[in-house]
């Protein structure tokens, strides 16, 4: 993991080789009521980035700063009692689903991060290298890196996991903002080789459980779109289990000269994010045929 900055009592992370591009280390989960402090200690940096980038909170939906702004988006699903949620707010089919889990033997309880609960999460990363036609980034990691990724933010977080006997079939870890208005699943994976239990369903809906246990109305699954991308089978996955897209501004502030030229033609960006829908959809259907095509040759016997 690269190393962070701390400023005013943040930590800040920087990304990008182009564009550098500072934001919260939680961003998504942590905000400023106050962002001028940062910005001006940011700008004071001798090597500063050329952006800084942050957000409002959910029920902050209004733009109340005077900075360029954006669009971002939020997979938001209210949260009142789990009841409610499984009654009303998702399909008859979801409903199925996450009582399969329950009927065929799987248990969910609380966990708190150790060795063994790291290895079982270890044990689910590395179960294949391709997920959603995709490569999977964290197949091949040691469990040290997966103990050191998975143990940030633990006094903010809440683990819960999906058990068959001894075994961790699945797991959620959630992240809950200071103000405990949203939790955010931060993590939300299942061993495919159990996917007839349908755990990932049912975590959903332990997920939904805690959230109304601990007061928390409002739990976030990362973002409803990326880029142009209006929709595709995470989305609508997020759709069926009652998540709905909140729009939220986001804040881009240039740090530099560079960042400001970057800013107004559109650089900061990823390449792919800027290129037509139709193109877009294209590279990342041959992306997944490639994938696919890789994956069965490896499984091919020799």
């Amino acid at each position: 993991m690269k190393p962070l900055i701390e400023i005013c009592g943040r930590a800040i992370k920087v990304s990008g080789g182009r564009v550098r591009t500072a934001r919260l280390d939680l961003d998504l989960y942590t905000f400023l009521d106050d962002p001028a402090p940062t910005i001006e200690a940011l700008r004071a940096l001798p090597n500063r980035p050329d952006l800084f980038t942050f957000t409002q909170s959910i029920p902050d939906q209004k733009p109340r700063f005077n900075f360029p702004v954006e669009w971002d988006n939020l997979a938001v699903m209210p949260i009142s009692t789990y009841e409610e949620w499984f009654e009303k707010q998702i399909l008859s089919t979801v409903r199925n689903r996450a009582r399969q889990a329950s009927k065929k033997g799987v248990v969910f309880r609380s966990f708190e991060l150790d060795e063994k609960m790291a290895r079982g999460i270890w044990d689910i990363y590395n179960e294949t290298p391709i997920r959603q036609g995709r490569h999977f980034p964290h197949f091949g990691k040691s469990l040290e890196t997966v103990y050191e990724e998975e143990a940030t933010y633990l006094e903010r977080s809440q683990f819960i996991g999906a058990f068959v006997g001894e075994e961790l079939i699945g797991f959620i870890k959630l992240v809950h903002d200071e103000a405990r208005v949203q939790a955010g699943l931060m993590n939300i994976l299942s061993k495919m080789c159990h996917r007839d239990k349908s755990p990932t369903n049912a975590l959903i809906g332990e997920a939904v459980r805690w959230c109304a246990s601990n007061g928390i109305p409002n739990l976030a699954y990362w973002h409803y779109a990326y880029g142009k991308l209006k929709s595709d089978a995470l989305t609508e996955f997020k759709d069926r289990h009652g998540f709905r897209r909140v729009d939220l501004p986001r804040y881009y502030v240039p740090l530099t000269v560079w960042g400001s030229v970057a800013l107004r033609l559109g650089l900061h960006h990823r390449f792919v994010d800027r290129l037509p829908e139709n193109v877009g959809k294209k590279l990342r259907d041959l992306r997944g045929q490639w994938y696919n095509r890789k994956q069965t040759a490896t499984k091919a016997p020799a």
